[in-house]
C-alpha cells in the first residue's frame, strides 16, 4: 500500500492541507517520479524495482490525481501553483534537490523543477509544452476522447475489455505502443484513475496556453521519446533539444507516449545515466 504525506499549501481562502500519496523504495540520491495527466503513480510500477537498486525512489500521485487530494479551492492548477507545492512536498519528505523524471504532464513540471533548481537532475519523458497549437489541440482532443470512455463506459464492461488483448488496446493504445502487455488489473485501475482524478479538466484547462520556451541550465538534462508515440509527436523531441541545447535528446524506439511500460529496462537506463 502507498503511504501518505500531508502539508500545509496557502490558497486565496486560507490555509490548507493537501494529502500525497506515494510509493517509495530503494536506497541512494533522492528520485521523485511524476506521473502524467489522468495516470497515477502506478505508471511508473515496472522500472521501480530497476531504479531502486541504485536511488531512493519516490513516485507521487500529483494534486488531484490518483489517492493525491485535489487543490483547495482558488488555486489553479497551473504551472506557477504545482511547481511550488512540490517544493513543499519534497519539504515535507525530508527530501533536498532530488533527481527528478516526468512522464508527458510530469516531464513538463520536471522541467520547470530544474528551472527553478529544485532538483539535480531532469529526465523528461514525452514531456508537453513544446507543441504546436495543432498537435495541442490534437492531443487535448485525445485525451478528453480517453477521459470520456473511462467515465461512460460501466465498471463490468471495463474489467471485461482489460481480460482481452484487444480490449486493453481499445483503453489505454493512445498512450501505450504495446498495449496488450500491460495486466488486467493495472488497465481496469488506471482507467478508474483516469475517470476519477479530480484535477484532470483543470489541468487541461491550464494548458491551453503552455509553451515551453525557456532553457534549463546548470544540470544534467535528458528529453527522451517514444519512436511510437500517439499522443505527443516525437518531432516535438527536436523542438526541445532547440530550445534546451544542452539536453541529452534520446530516442526510445518501439515505445508510445508512456514509455515505462513498453520498455522498461531502456527507461530505468536513461533515467539512471541521467542521474548518475
Amino acid at each position: 500500500m502507498p503511504a501518505e504525506v500531508s502539508f500545509s499549501i496557502a490558497s486565496p481562502t486560507g490555509t490548507h492541507t493537501l494529502s500525497v500519496a506515494y510509493e517509495r523504495a530503494g536506497a541512494g540520491e533522492p528520485l521523485l517520479l511524476l506521473h502524467g495527466i489522468g495516470h497515477h503513480w502506478h505508471a511508473w510500477q515496472a522500472v521501480i524495482s530497476a531504479l531502486a537498486s541504485e536511488r531512493d525512489v519516490i513516485a507521487v500521485d500529483l494534486p488531484g490525481f490518483g489517492g493525491s487530494t485535489a487543490l483547495p479551492h482558488g488555486l489553479s492548477y497551473d504551472l506557477s501553483t504545482v511547481v511550488p507545492v512540490l517544493g513543499s512536498l519534497c519539504e515535507a519528505l525530508g527530501v533536498e534537490r532530488p533527481h527528478v523524471a516526468g512522464n508527458s504532464l510530469g516531464g513538463l513540471l520536471a522541467l520547470k523543477l530544474g528551472q527553478e533548481r529544485l532538483v539535480r537532475s531532469v529526465t523528461a519523458l514525452s514531456p508537453a509544452g513544446f507543441w504546436t497549437e495543432s498537435e495541442r489541440r490534437y492531443a487535448f482532443s485525445a485525451l478528453r476522447g480517453m477521459r470520456f470512455g473511462a467515465q461512460t463506459l460501466p465498471l463490468p464492461l471495463i474489467e471485461r475489455m482489460a481480460r482481452t488483448a484487444a480490449g486493453r488496446a481499445a483503453l489505454t493504445s493512445t498512450i501505450y505502443a504495446r498495449p496488450g502487455w500491460r495486466s488486467p488489473d493495472a488497465v481496469v485501475a488506471e482507467t478508474l484513475a483516469l475517470r476519477e482524478s479530480a484535477g484532470f479538466a483543470e489541468t487541461l484547462s491550464a494548458g491551453r496556453t503552455v509553451r515551453f520556451t525557456d532553457d534549463v541550465p546548470g544540470i544534467p538534462v535528458t528529453v527522451a521519446w517514444g519512436s511510437r508515440d500517439r499522443l505527443l509527436l516525437r518531432r516535438q523531441g527536436v523542438r526541445a533539444k532547440r530550445v534546451i541545447p544542452g539536453a541529452r535528446l534520446v530516442e526510445l524506439p518501439g515505445c508510445g507516449h508512456v514509455p515505462m511500460n513498453d520498455d522498461p529496462a531502456l527507461v530505468a537506463r536513461v533515467i539512471l545515466d541521467t542521474s548518475s
